[in-house]
């Protein structure tokens, strides 16, 4: 019994101070088929039953110790080799991968309704996010368009199945919410998409985008509307444009105007996308109606105010020198890098 512990202990001194490459030598020389633990068993047979049962029972316990201790020893110089090398072979994943990712950039739409927004945050207006799915009160009836009134043939709605909603056909539906909501002053700006039962063409397309404009308050008149329209116009081509306003109807302004601008692609000299008369329509714009402040409860006697809606799709197309409507919503990549 004494030389098995003896056995052990100078097996155990061996490991250490061992490396890892004697480690499997010191188990061959002590647990092998001639290891000194194993040989220990073939003197059993001199043995007492007895002195066996405990002789046998030492030699395994001895061999489940030492093996334990291998193994925990095998760990420790792993750990401890892992470690050194991760001090010294550091890697900087920053330049570890030689390829890089494209960058993207904002959308042709959504960079103009941008730069277009942020002029008018210049000269005062708050944007406003509105809502796509509508009433039919908010989309007609409380912007003075009764049902059966002409002004609906204009705009094929998209109706929800088995609803009273639908979704809207003109950002002007938001005047109704913000005027709701809120009281005067207002001076508001609405961008968002909209929706026709249209067909797709070069100039026309079922969704598109608007922005609307209201401004409500006292003594609020048609030569601020003027104004407002000139700089928002200069500033977004970056130049004094001629601006030419022509009498319209809209059912929720009055008067009403559409407001041409001086071709920006010809300087008014004649083209095709002007059709040769030097002018180019932009957007519809007016006072607002009385009947529209009385659905909000507001005093026609005591408020005044304008509004104007520009289709987002069209001041792309001249500010970039597009003339097909679809190329805006193709996603062609040769396209679309190019802004």
């Amino acid at each position: 019994m004494n030389n098995i512990e003896e056995i052990l202990k100078e097996a155990l001194d061996k490991l250490q101070s061992a490396q890892l490459a004697d480690i499997e030598n010191i188990k061959v020389e002590y647990l092998g088929k001639k290891g000194k633990i194993t040989e220990i068993l073939k003197t059993l047979s001199s043995l007492s039953i007895e002195e066996k049962k405990k002789t046998g029972s030492a030699v395994n316990e001895a061999k489940i110790k030492l093996n334990d201790a291998i193994e925990a020893k095998k760990k420790e110089i792993s750990n401890k080799i892992l470690e050194e090398k991760m001090k010294n072979e550091k890697v900087d994943i920053s330049t570890a991968f030689s390829f890089s990712f494209p960058k993207g950039h904002h959308h042709i739409i959504s960079k103009t309704i941008k730069d277009m927004s942020d002029i008018f945050v210049s000269l005062g207006f708050d944007v406003y996010g509105g809502r796509e799915i509508e009433t039919d009160w908010y989309n007609f009836e409380a912007l003075n368009i009764p049902k059966d009134h002409p002004a609906r043939d204009t705009q094929d709605t998209f109706y929800l199945e088995n609803s009273e909603y639908l979704l809207r056909t003109q950002t002007s539906a938001a005047q109704i919410h913000i005027m709701e909501e809120s009281k005067p002053p207002i001076k508001v700006i609405v961008p968002g998409r909209v929706y026709r039962n249209e067909a797709t063409d070069a100039s026309h397309s079922s969704i598109f985008h608007q922005i609307e404009g209201l401004v409500v308050g006292e003594n609020i008149t048609f030569s601020e509307l003027k104004g407002t329209l000139q700089l928002f116009i200069n500033r977004l081509f970056g130049q004094e444009l001629d601006m030419r306003f022509r009498p319209s109807h809209f059912q929720f302004t009055e008067p009403s105007a559409e407001v041409d601008i001086k071709c920006v692609l010809c300087g008014g000299k004649g083209c095709r996308v002007c059709k040769g008369s030097g002018w180019l329509e932009v957007l519809g714009c007016g006072m607002v109606h009385p009947n529209v402040f009385r659905a909000v409860k507001y005093d026609p006697e005591k408020y005044t105010g304008y509004a104007f809606g520009l289709g987002v799709e069209r001041f792309a197309m001249l500010k970039y020198g597009i003339d097909d409507m679809r190329v805006l919503f193709e996603n062609d990549l040769r396209v679309l890098r190019q802004f």
